[in-house]
């Protein structure tokens, strides 16, 4: 019996997110019916494809060989899949993106109602996540297959830069610090910061040990509103982009540009590998629509 593109894709599936619950729930079936499914292909080939030791699971040599197999048969598959008129018959297509919190408030604010717009017969889902980390599994799980996200990222991603912003200092009224200003300033400030172990808050403790130095972490959260009534409470400052500080504080809070000027790279993220016809007009819409970001001053 020759297997069919169902199971290879569970297979596929189970060998990026290396666990079947996890590769169950990014293909939208029950984990029983997975596991039945690559059970039965394993049968129809007559070698094992996964070691189930443990709480995940890992390919084999026979299936890590199948897998690569399976990639390709299936790029094959979408591959014929893209020949067919985007806008054909009652066809609609979806696309579906994931991007942090900032990320899902700004760019895509932009740019998904402009690429709607320009491609009606394509239904963009727009899927925040709380962190970075998140956007990550979400990709590598095949949950979403596009992620607006700040770079860099987990290297097994392809990764296409968008632009630069401006990354600024966010203050309380009446702080007193100079504008610009100067980074080894930021010793011994009172701050808003992200909690310990996340990638954000790992970046920014690799910018202070270069610095040499040491801010007072005064908050200490990942929710977005926290370091917005923080900063606005007087608790301490904030890092964070300067297009964002209007549309979360309004003017009740001080601004001031680093010096030297303190940017960040912004991009798409997505899985290695050939991309849907509808990712690929969405990928080249951001490349040429989104703002070119240039720091105050």
């Amino acid at each position: 019996m020759t297997p069919t593109l169902q199971q290879l894709r569970y297979l596929v599936a189970v060998a990026d997110c290396r666990s079947i619950t996890a590769a169950a729930s990014s293909v939208y079936v029950a984990q029983p019916a997975l596991s039945r499914s690559i059970q039965a292909l394993e049968r129809e080939v007559g070698v094992e494809l996964l070691d189930r030791r443990g709480r995940g699971a890992t390919l084999t040599p026979e299936g890590a060989r199948v897998v690569r197999l399976a990639r390709t048969a299936l790029d094959a598959v979408a591959a014929i899949e893209d020949i067919r008129p985007a806008h054909g018959g009652r066809a609609h297509a979806k696309l579906i993106v994931a991007a942090t919190p900032t990320l899902s408030l700004d760019l895509a604010a932009d740019l998904v109602p402009s690429f709607a717009e320009r491609h009606p017969g394509i239904e963009v889902r727009l899927l925040p996540h709380d962190s970075r980390e998140a956007l990550v599994r979400a990709l590598t799980c095949g949950v979403a297959e596009l992620g607006l996200v700040d770079l860099p990222v987990d290297k097994e991603l392809s990764t296409h830069h968008l632009q630069d912003r401006e990354v600024v200092l966010i203050s309380p009224p009446g702080s007193g610090l100079p504008d610009p200003m100067p980074l080894r300033m930021l010793g011994g400030l009172r701050m808003v910061l992200p909690t310990p172990g996340t990638g954000r808050r790992t970046e920014l403790e690799a910018m202070f040990g270069r610095l040499g130095v040491r801010p007072v972490a005064v908050v200490e959260a990942d929710e977005r509103l926290a370091w917005v009534t923080s900063v606005v409470d007087g608790r301490g400052s904030l890092i964070w982009y300067r297009d964002m500080v209007l549309r979360a504080f309004g003017h009740r809070v001080e601004v001031r540009s680093f010096t030297p000027p303190l940017l960040h790279a912004v991009g798409i993220a997505h899985p290695r590998g050939p991309l849907s016809r509808t990712a690929r007009a969405f990928l080249s819409h951001a490349r040429h629509n989104a703002p070119v970001r240039e720091p105050a001053g």
